[in-house]
């Protein structure tokens, strides 16, 4: 019997994350893990929501001393674009870990960018005393490969989930969440296209994050409005259950998030991916989707592919 704590980002109330912790939460179950211990911003409603213990992000000592194994991941943890406090802070949990002697396992993760010195050195430093590493992209595998460091290569782990019948109901779906370089001339070029493309279709906005996506997507409904698109709902504060429901309806998706375009993908609906950061490159090149950039106006081209049919699982 293996006691095993689990450092990620969880407790924020993001869709994805959430769902990266209900899956590895049921897979140790499954395989008899005697205790499972999250580490979250809530540890209280994280507890609820997947039923074990849970502990604050900056008080996990004494589980880390009970548990056998640490479990990093899985999503994007290990970069310095978001911060690199937040890169210190993930790394300093697994250096926890290995002093104390507990095996480490780096779980379905992207890694980098890693942009500072400092947090290359220290990644490398910690990746190369883990027990176990598995990536979910190539371009990890190949960094981690550079660095001498043997990683193997997996699915994301929402792949992993048993997803609800496909009930195709001609809806399009949208997922936006805020970012630095999304202007509102990038939105208006985008609800005009949907508008014009669209425009005898039901829209669905999803908000994957409220704190962070909700003002986003309830401006976007505004503009598609003002277009004379009415037909437009903002979808929020979903369970992941309820999210994976609405999105096995759907029959295309426009989304910003990886984890919108994996779940879609994951469905068998036809996806637009929107680049902001390199995770979603990433993916877009994997699964051959179309993609739009930030900076771009004119979404034509992209659109056209969209609808044009192909391959979708």
């Amino acid at each position: 019997m293996t006691k095993y704590i689990v450092s990620g980002y969880i407790g924020f109330d993001n869709f994805g994350d959430e769902a990266i912790a209900h899956v590895l939460s049921e897979k140790l179950k499954s395989e008899g893990a005697e205790k499972i211990t999250l580490i979250s911003s809530n540890p209280q409603k994280t507890a609820e929501l997947h039923q074990v213990s849970s502990c604050p992000m900056l008080n996990f000592w004494k589980p880390m001393l009970e548990a056998d194994v640490l479990i990093s991941g899985g999503g994007s943890l290990l970069q310095d674009v978001t911060s690199l406090k937040s890169l210190i802070y993930y790394l300093g949990v697994i250096f926890t870990a290995l002093v104390l002697g507990k095996k480490v396992v780096i779980y379905s993760q992207g890694i980098g960018p890693i942009n500072s010195t400092i947090g290359r050195l220290l990644t490398r430093m910690a990746l190369r005393h883990c027990h176990e590493i598995s990536v979910r992209d190539k371009k990890s595998q190949e960094l981690l490969k550079k660095w001498g460091i043997d990683a193997k290569l997996v699915k994301d782990a929402v792949f992993d989930l048993n997803l609800p019948i496909r009930n195709r109901k001609g809806i399009v779906g949208v997922q936006l969440r805020n970012y630095p370089t999304l202007s509102d001339d990038f939105l208006k070029s985008l609800a005009e296209e949907i508008t014009k493309r669209f425009s005898d279709k039901k829209i669905e906005i999803f908000s994957f994050q409220d704190s962070i996506d909700l003002d986003i997507c309830e401006k976007f409904a505004r503009m598609l409005y003002k277009k004379g698109h009415s037909d437009t709902e903002v979808l929020h504060g979903l369970t992941i259950n309820e999210v994976f429901e609405k999105i096995s309806n759907l029959e295309y998706m426009i989304g910003m998030r990886f984890h919108a375009n994996v779940s879609a993908i994951k469905s068998g609906v036809k996806t637009l991916a929107i680049n902001y950061d390199i995770k979603v490159k990433k993916l877009a090149d994997e699964y051959n989707l179309p993609i739009i950039e930030l900076t771009q106006r004119d979404f034509s081209k992209e659109f056209d592919q969209l609808m044009g049919g192909g391959k979708w699982r």
